[in-house]
This record gives structure tokens, sequence and C-alpha cells, in this order.
């Protein structure tokens, strides 16, 4: 069922799967939108209710009009949804906005699946030649190039016709921030707080610079597992949607 959540300032597009069975909430990447989920969502079809959502921006939903962080529309779609408790999947960015959660409100999170995260706060190597690229062409406002750059680097493995369908809503959607979007609370140096169940997933594929956050992340965080991707890039909803269903399945074990 496809919904509109009200949060302050504007609406989020999300999805609700319904049923009784386990909650799950999806938090997609910062270069993809809910659509990616569509593979890991119809695995767990019939045993989980499945709740996704675009950010602000991305796909279905609209750009912001007021200040927000990620963690608080993460905080309204669970109760919008009335869950006091779920599984939480995040790619990416979307795994710094559920750790981000597992801090603030642990009684809410009952386990974390993680695919290649970033937490806002890690300490990012701004000389990398990724970041160097990235903001010469978005100062200059070159959609194309920022989509081209994002492709080599994030669909490593196959830069096909779903994943640059992906990046180029993705493209859209970071064009259309603004300033709006606030950082949501340190994350990095809390990790060793977290005390939900976690997997850190990694594709073989994945960026360097990534990679060593990610594996940073799943150093700190107690009894964190690893799991690898094999022949993933950083797109892993799109490459592995078994594996990350699973994992899923044996987070609700």
């Amino acid at each position: 069922m496809q919904l509109s959540i009200p949060v302050d300032g504007g609406t989020l597009a999300a999805d609700d799967s319904g049923g009784d069975g386990p909650p799950v909430v999806l938090v997609h990447a910062g270069w993809t939108d809910r659509s990616s989920w569509a593979g890991v969502t119809e695995r767990l079809a019939g045993r989980y209710r499945i709740v996704s959502y675009d950010t602000r921006g991305f796909g279905a939903s609209p750009p912001p009009q007021a200040p927000y962080t990620q963690l608080s529309d993460l905080e309204t779609v669970l109760d919008h949804f009335g869950m006091p408790r779920a599984i939480l999947v995040g790619h990416s960015g979307g795994g710094g906005t559920t750790i981000g959660l597992a801090l603030a409100q642990p009684e809410r999170v009952s386990a974390l699946v993680l695919l290649a995260p970033g937490v806002q706060d890690y300490p990012w190597p701004m000389d990398d030649p990724y970041n160097a690229e990235f903001m010469a062409l978005a100062s200059e406002g070159d959609r194309a190039g920022v989509a081209d750059l994002a492709l080599r680097t994030w669909a490593a493995a196959d830069p096909d016709v779903t994943a640059r369908a992906q990046i180029e809503s993705a493209v859209a959607g970071i064009f259309a921030q603004g300033d709006f979007e606030q950082p949501d609370p340190p994350a990095y140096a809390r990790l060793a707080e977290i005390t939900a169940p976690a997997v850190v997933v990694l594709g073989d594929l994945e960026y360097p610079m990534v990679a060593r956050c990610a594996g940073s992340i799943a150093d700190r965080i107690p009894g964190c597992r690893r799991v690898r991707a094999p022949g993933a890039d950083h797109l892993i909803p799109l490459r592995a949607p078994g594996l990350v269903a699973d994992l899923v399945t044996g987070q609700a074990c």
C-alpha cells in the first residue's frame, strides 16, 4: 500500500506491506530510492510487515521545505506506522540513519542489517579522488557529470539500466536538497554503545573509501558480524537481494 507520511515541512512517500509479521523498515542509500528494495521485499513478502520510504527529494517524496534530519524522519515513520520496535535495514547513508536510531532509542531497534554503511561524522578523507571530483561537478551544477561519476564509482559491477535509473533519480534528489538537511547527532564515537544485534554487508567491488568506513563501523559495534556480498558493488540491494532477505530472516529468528 502506497502512502504519504506527513513530516515537518513536507511529506514522505512510503510503502507498507501490512500484515502482522515482524516489522522491518528499509532505509535507502543516498544514491538510490525506495524502489531499490523491490527484490528484497518480494523475497520477504507474506512473512514480514515491510515498510520502506523515500527520503526527502528522492523518488516520489517532494523536496524539503523546512530544516530536518534523517533521524527525525525515521522516527516519524516508525511513529506513523505504530511500530514500537523493528528490524532496521539501512543502506549506505541510510545505514547511518538506522545507527542513529539504535543509539538514540535502542528499545526501538531489534536488529540492524547494515549494507555498506556510513555515518556522517566518520572522518571522510576529503582529498579522496571521488570527493574532489564530485565537489567540482556539483559546484558547476553538472548533473550528467555527477551521474556518470556515480555510475563509475557505485555501479562498478554493472552500470546497467536499473543502476542508471537509481543513480539518475538520486542525482535529481541531491540537487533538490538545498540547505534544509541538518546533520544527525554524532554517532561514530558512540558505536560501542549499540546493543542491538548487527551485521555489516560489504561487496567485493565496493569503493575503497566506503569499504574502509564500513569496516571501521563493524569493528566498533560490539559483536557485529561481517558478511561478504560476492561480486557486488555499492548497490547491494540490486546485486544481492536474496542475501539481504536471508540476513533479515536470520536476524528475526
